[in-house]
């Protein structure tokens, strides 16, 4: 790993969050149901990945207002560290290994998917995406159904394993009220599996032994510079498509504060990205992220989208403001094992 990002682990300390409030929910019921759900995926060769449409929820606000306050830290600036796999990934030259699909059944009963991204926990299973691409907002199911990470997808292939989620935790606040200031999620997911010879499914090993893991940094100051990585697939306002949605994009830029009144958010980070929504939702914000290693450390994620200039073109991003209470949904996540989907 870059001396940059090994300095800053020598003087990083996690910083605990007091009053935060973390909701969780199972997002499986047994490993045999665990099981079906990768079999569904995987299955006739992955038809319902490769049938699988990104998500149209939520995706882009009409105004924001940028600047100003709003944003206040609770405690000083913090990291836990990022991970590199056991053996090298399969990402493009300065692409980061842990970047991902996760893939659901949404209320309309079709496959969608958004963009989630592998960070370090104890376990070494912890997934991080936009909250509304956990929870099921549209219907009042609590969670979406047969939810799933692929990390490194593009065009159709599995090449890290798949991995069912098991148990998802998010801020209070999102579950109880929908508040989009904490529209964040940290979710467990079983070992990995793929698709054996015999058509059946193998073991495939942990998330981040097999793709590494980004860190955590909470309580920055809001002027940061991040990199931004995900699958935008969704058009512009004007109709058009710069993206496919079929592998892995960047962008980046220096954050500020914003509000979204149609998302009743006060506290939301903004950065300039010619990302569109569908598809993005979920994209890592990374903090000194490290080209040579892949790593950086999670600083927010993709939750909107918005055109800022009225030009028909979406240009900007929203996250939440990392806090305490982000990191504690995290270290929640983090103290929760989950096991292999197949016995033995």
């Amino acid at each position: 790993m870059a001396v940059g990002i090994l300095a800053s682990l020598l003087v990083a300390a996690p910083n605990a969050a007091v009053g935060a409030s973390v909701a969780t929910e199972p997002l499986v019921s047994s490993q045999a149901a665990a099981a079906e759900i990768a079999t569904f995926w995987l299955g006739d060769g992955g038809a319902n990945l490769a049938a699988a449409t990104p998500y149209s929820v939520q995706t882009a606000v009409d105004q924001i207002t940028t600047g100003g306050g709003g944003i206040s830290p609770d405690g000083k600036p913090a990291f836990t560290a990022p991970s590199l796999p056991a053996a090298t990934g399969t990402a493009k030259p300065g692409m980061p290994t842990t970047a991902g699909k996760v893939f659901f059944v949404g209320a309309d009963g079709h496959p969608h998917w958004c963009t989630g991204t592998a960070v370090q926990s104890q376990y070494r299973n912890v997934v991080a995406t936009a909250a509304h691409c956990a929870y099921d907002t549209e219907s009042s199911g609590s969670t979406l159904a047969k939810w799933v990470f692929v990390p490194g997808y593009a065009d159709g292939a599995v090449p890290s394993g798949l991995y069912v989620g098991k148990q998802l935790f998010a801020h209070y606040d999102f579950d109880a009220y929908r508040d989009y200031d904490r529209d964040y999620a940290f979710v467990n997911v079983y070992e990995g599996v793929v698709a054996s010879a015999t058509g059946g499914l193998a073991n495939f090993g942990r998330l981040v032994d097999n793709v590494g893991g980004q860190g955590l940094a909470w309580n920055q100051p809001v002027d940061s510079t991040v990199d931004l990585f995900g699958y935008p697939a969704g058009p512009h306002p004007d109709g058009r498509r710069p993206y496919t949605g079929e592998s892995l994009e960047s962008s980046g830029g220096r954050t500020t504060t914003a509000t979204a009144p149609s998302l009743k958010a006060e506290n939301l980070l903004a950065v300039d990205s010619p990302f569109t929504g569908e598809g993005s939702l979920g994209s890592s914000w990374l903090l000194r992220y490290d080209k040579a290693s892949g790593r950086g450390y999670l600083n927010g994620l993709t939750i909107s989208v918005a055109d800022t200039d009225a030009n028909q073109r979406y240009d900007t991003s929203l996250s939440p403001y990392f806090d305490g209470e982000a990191q504690a949904v995290y270290a929640a996540a983090g103290t929760h094992w989950s096991g292999a989907v197949l016995p033995g």
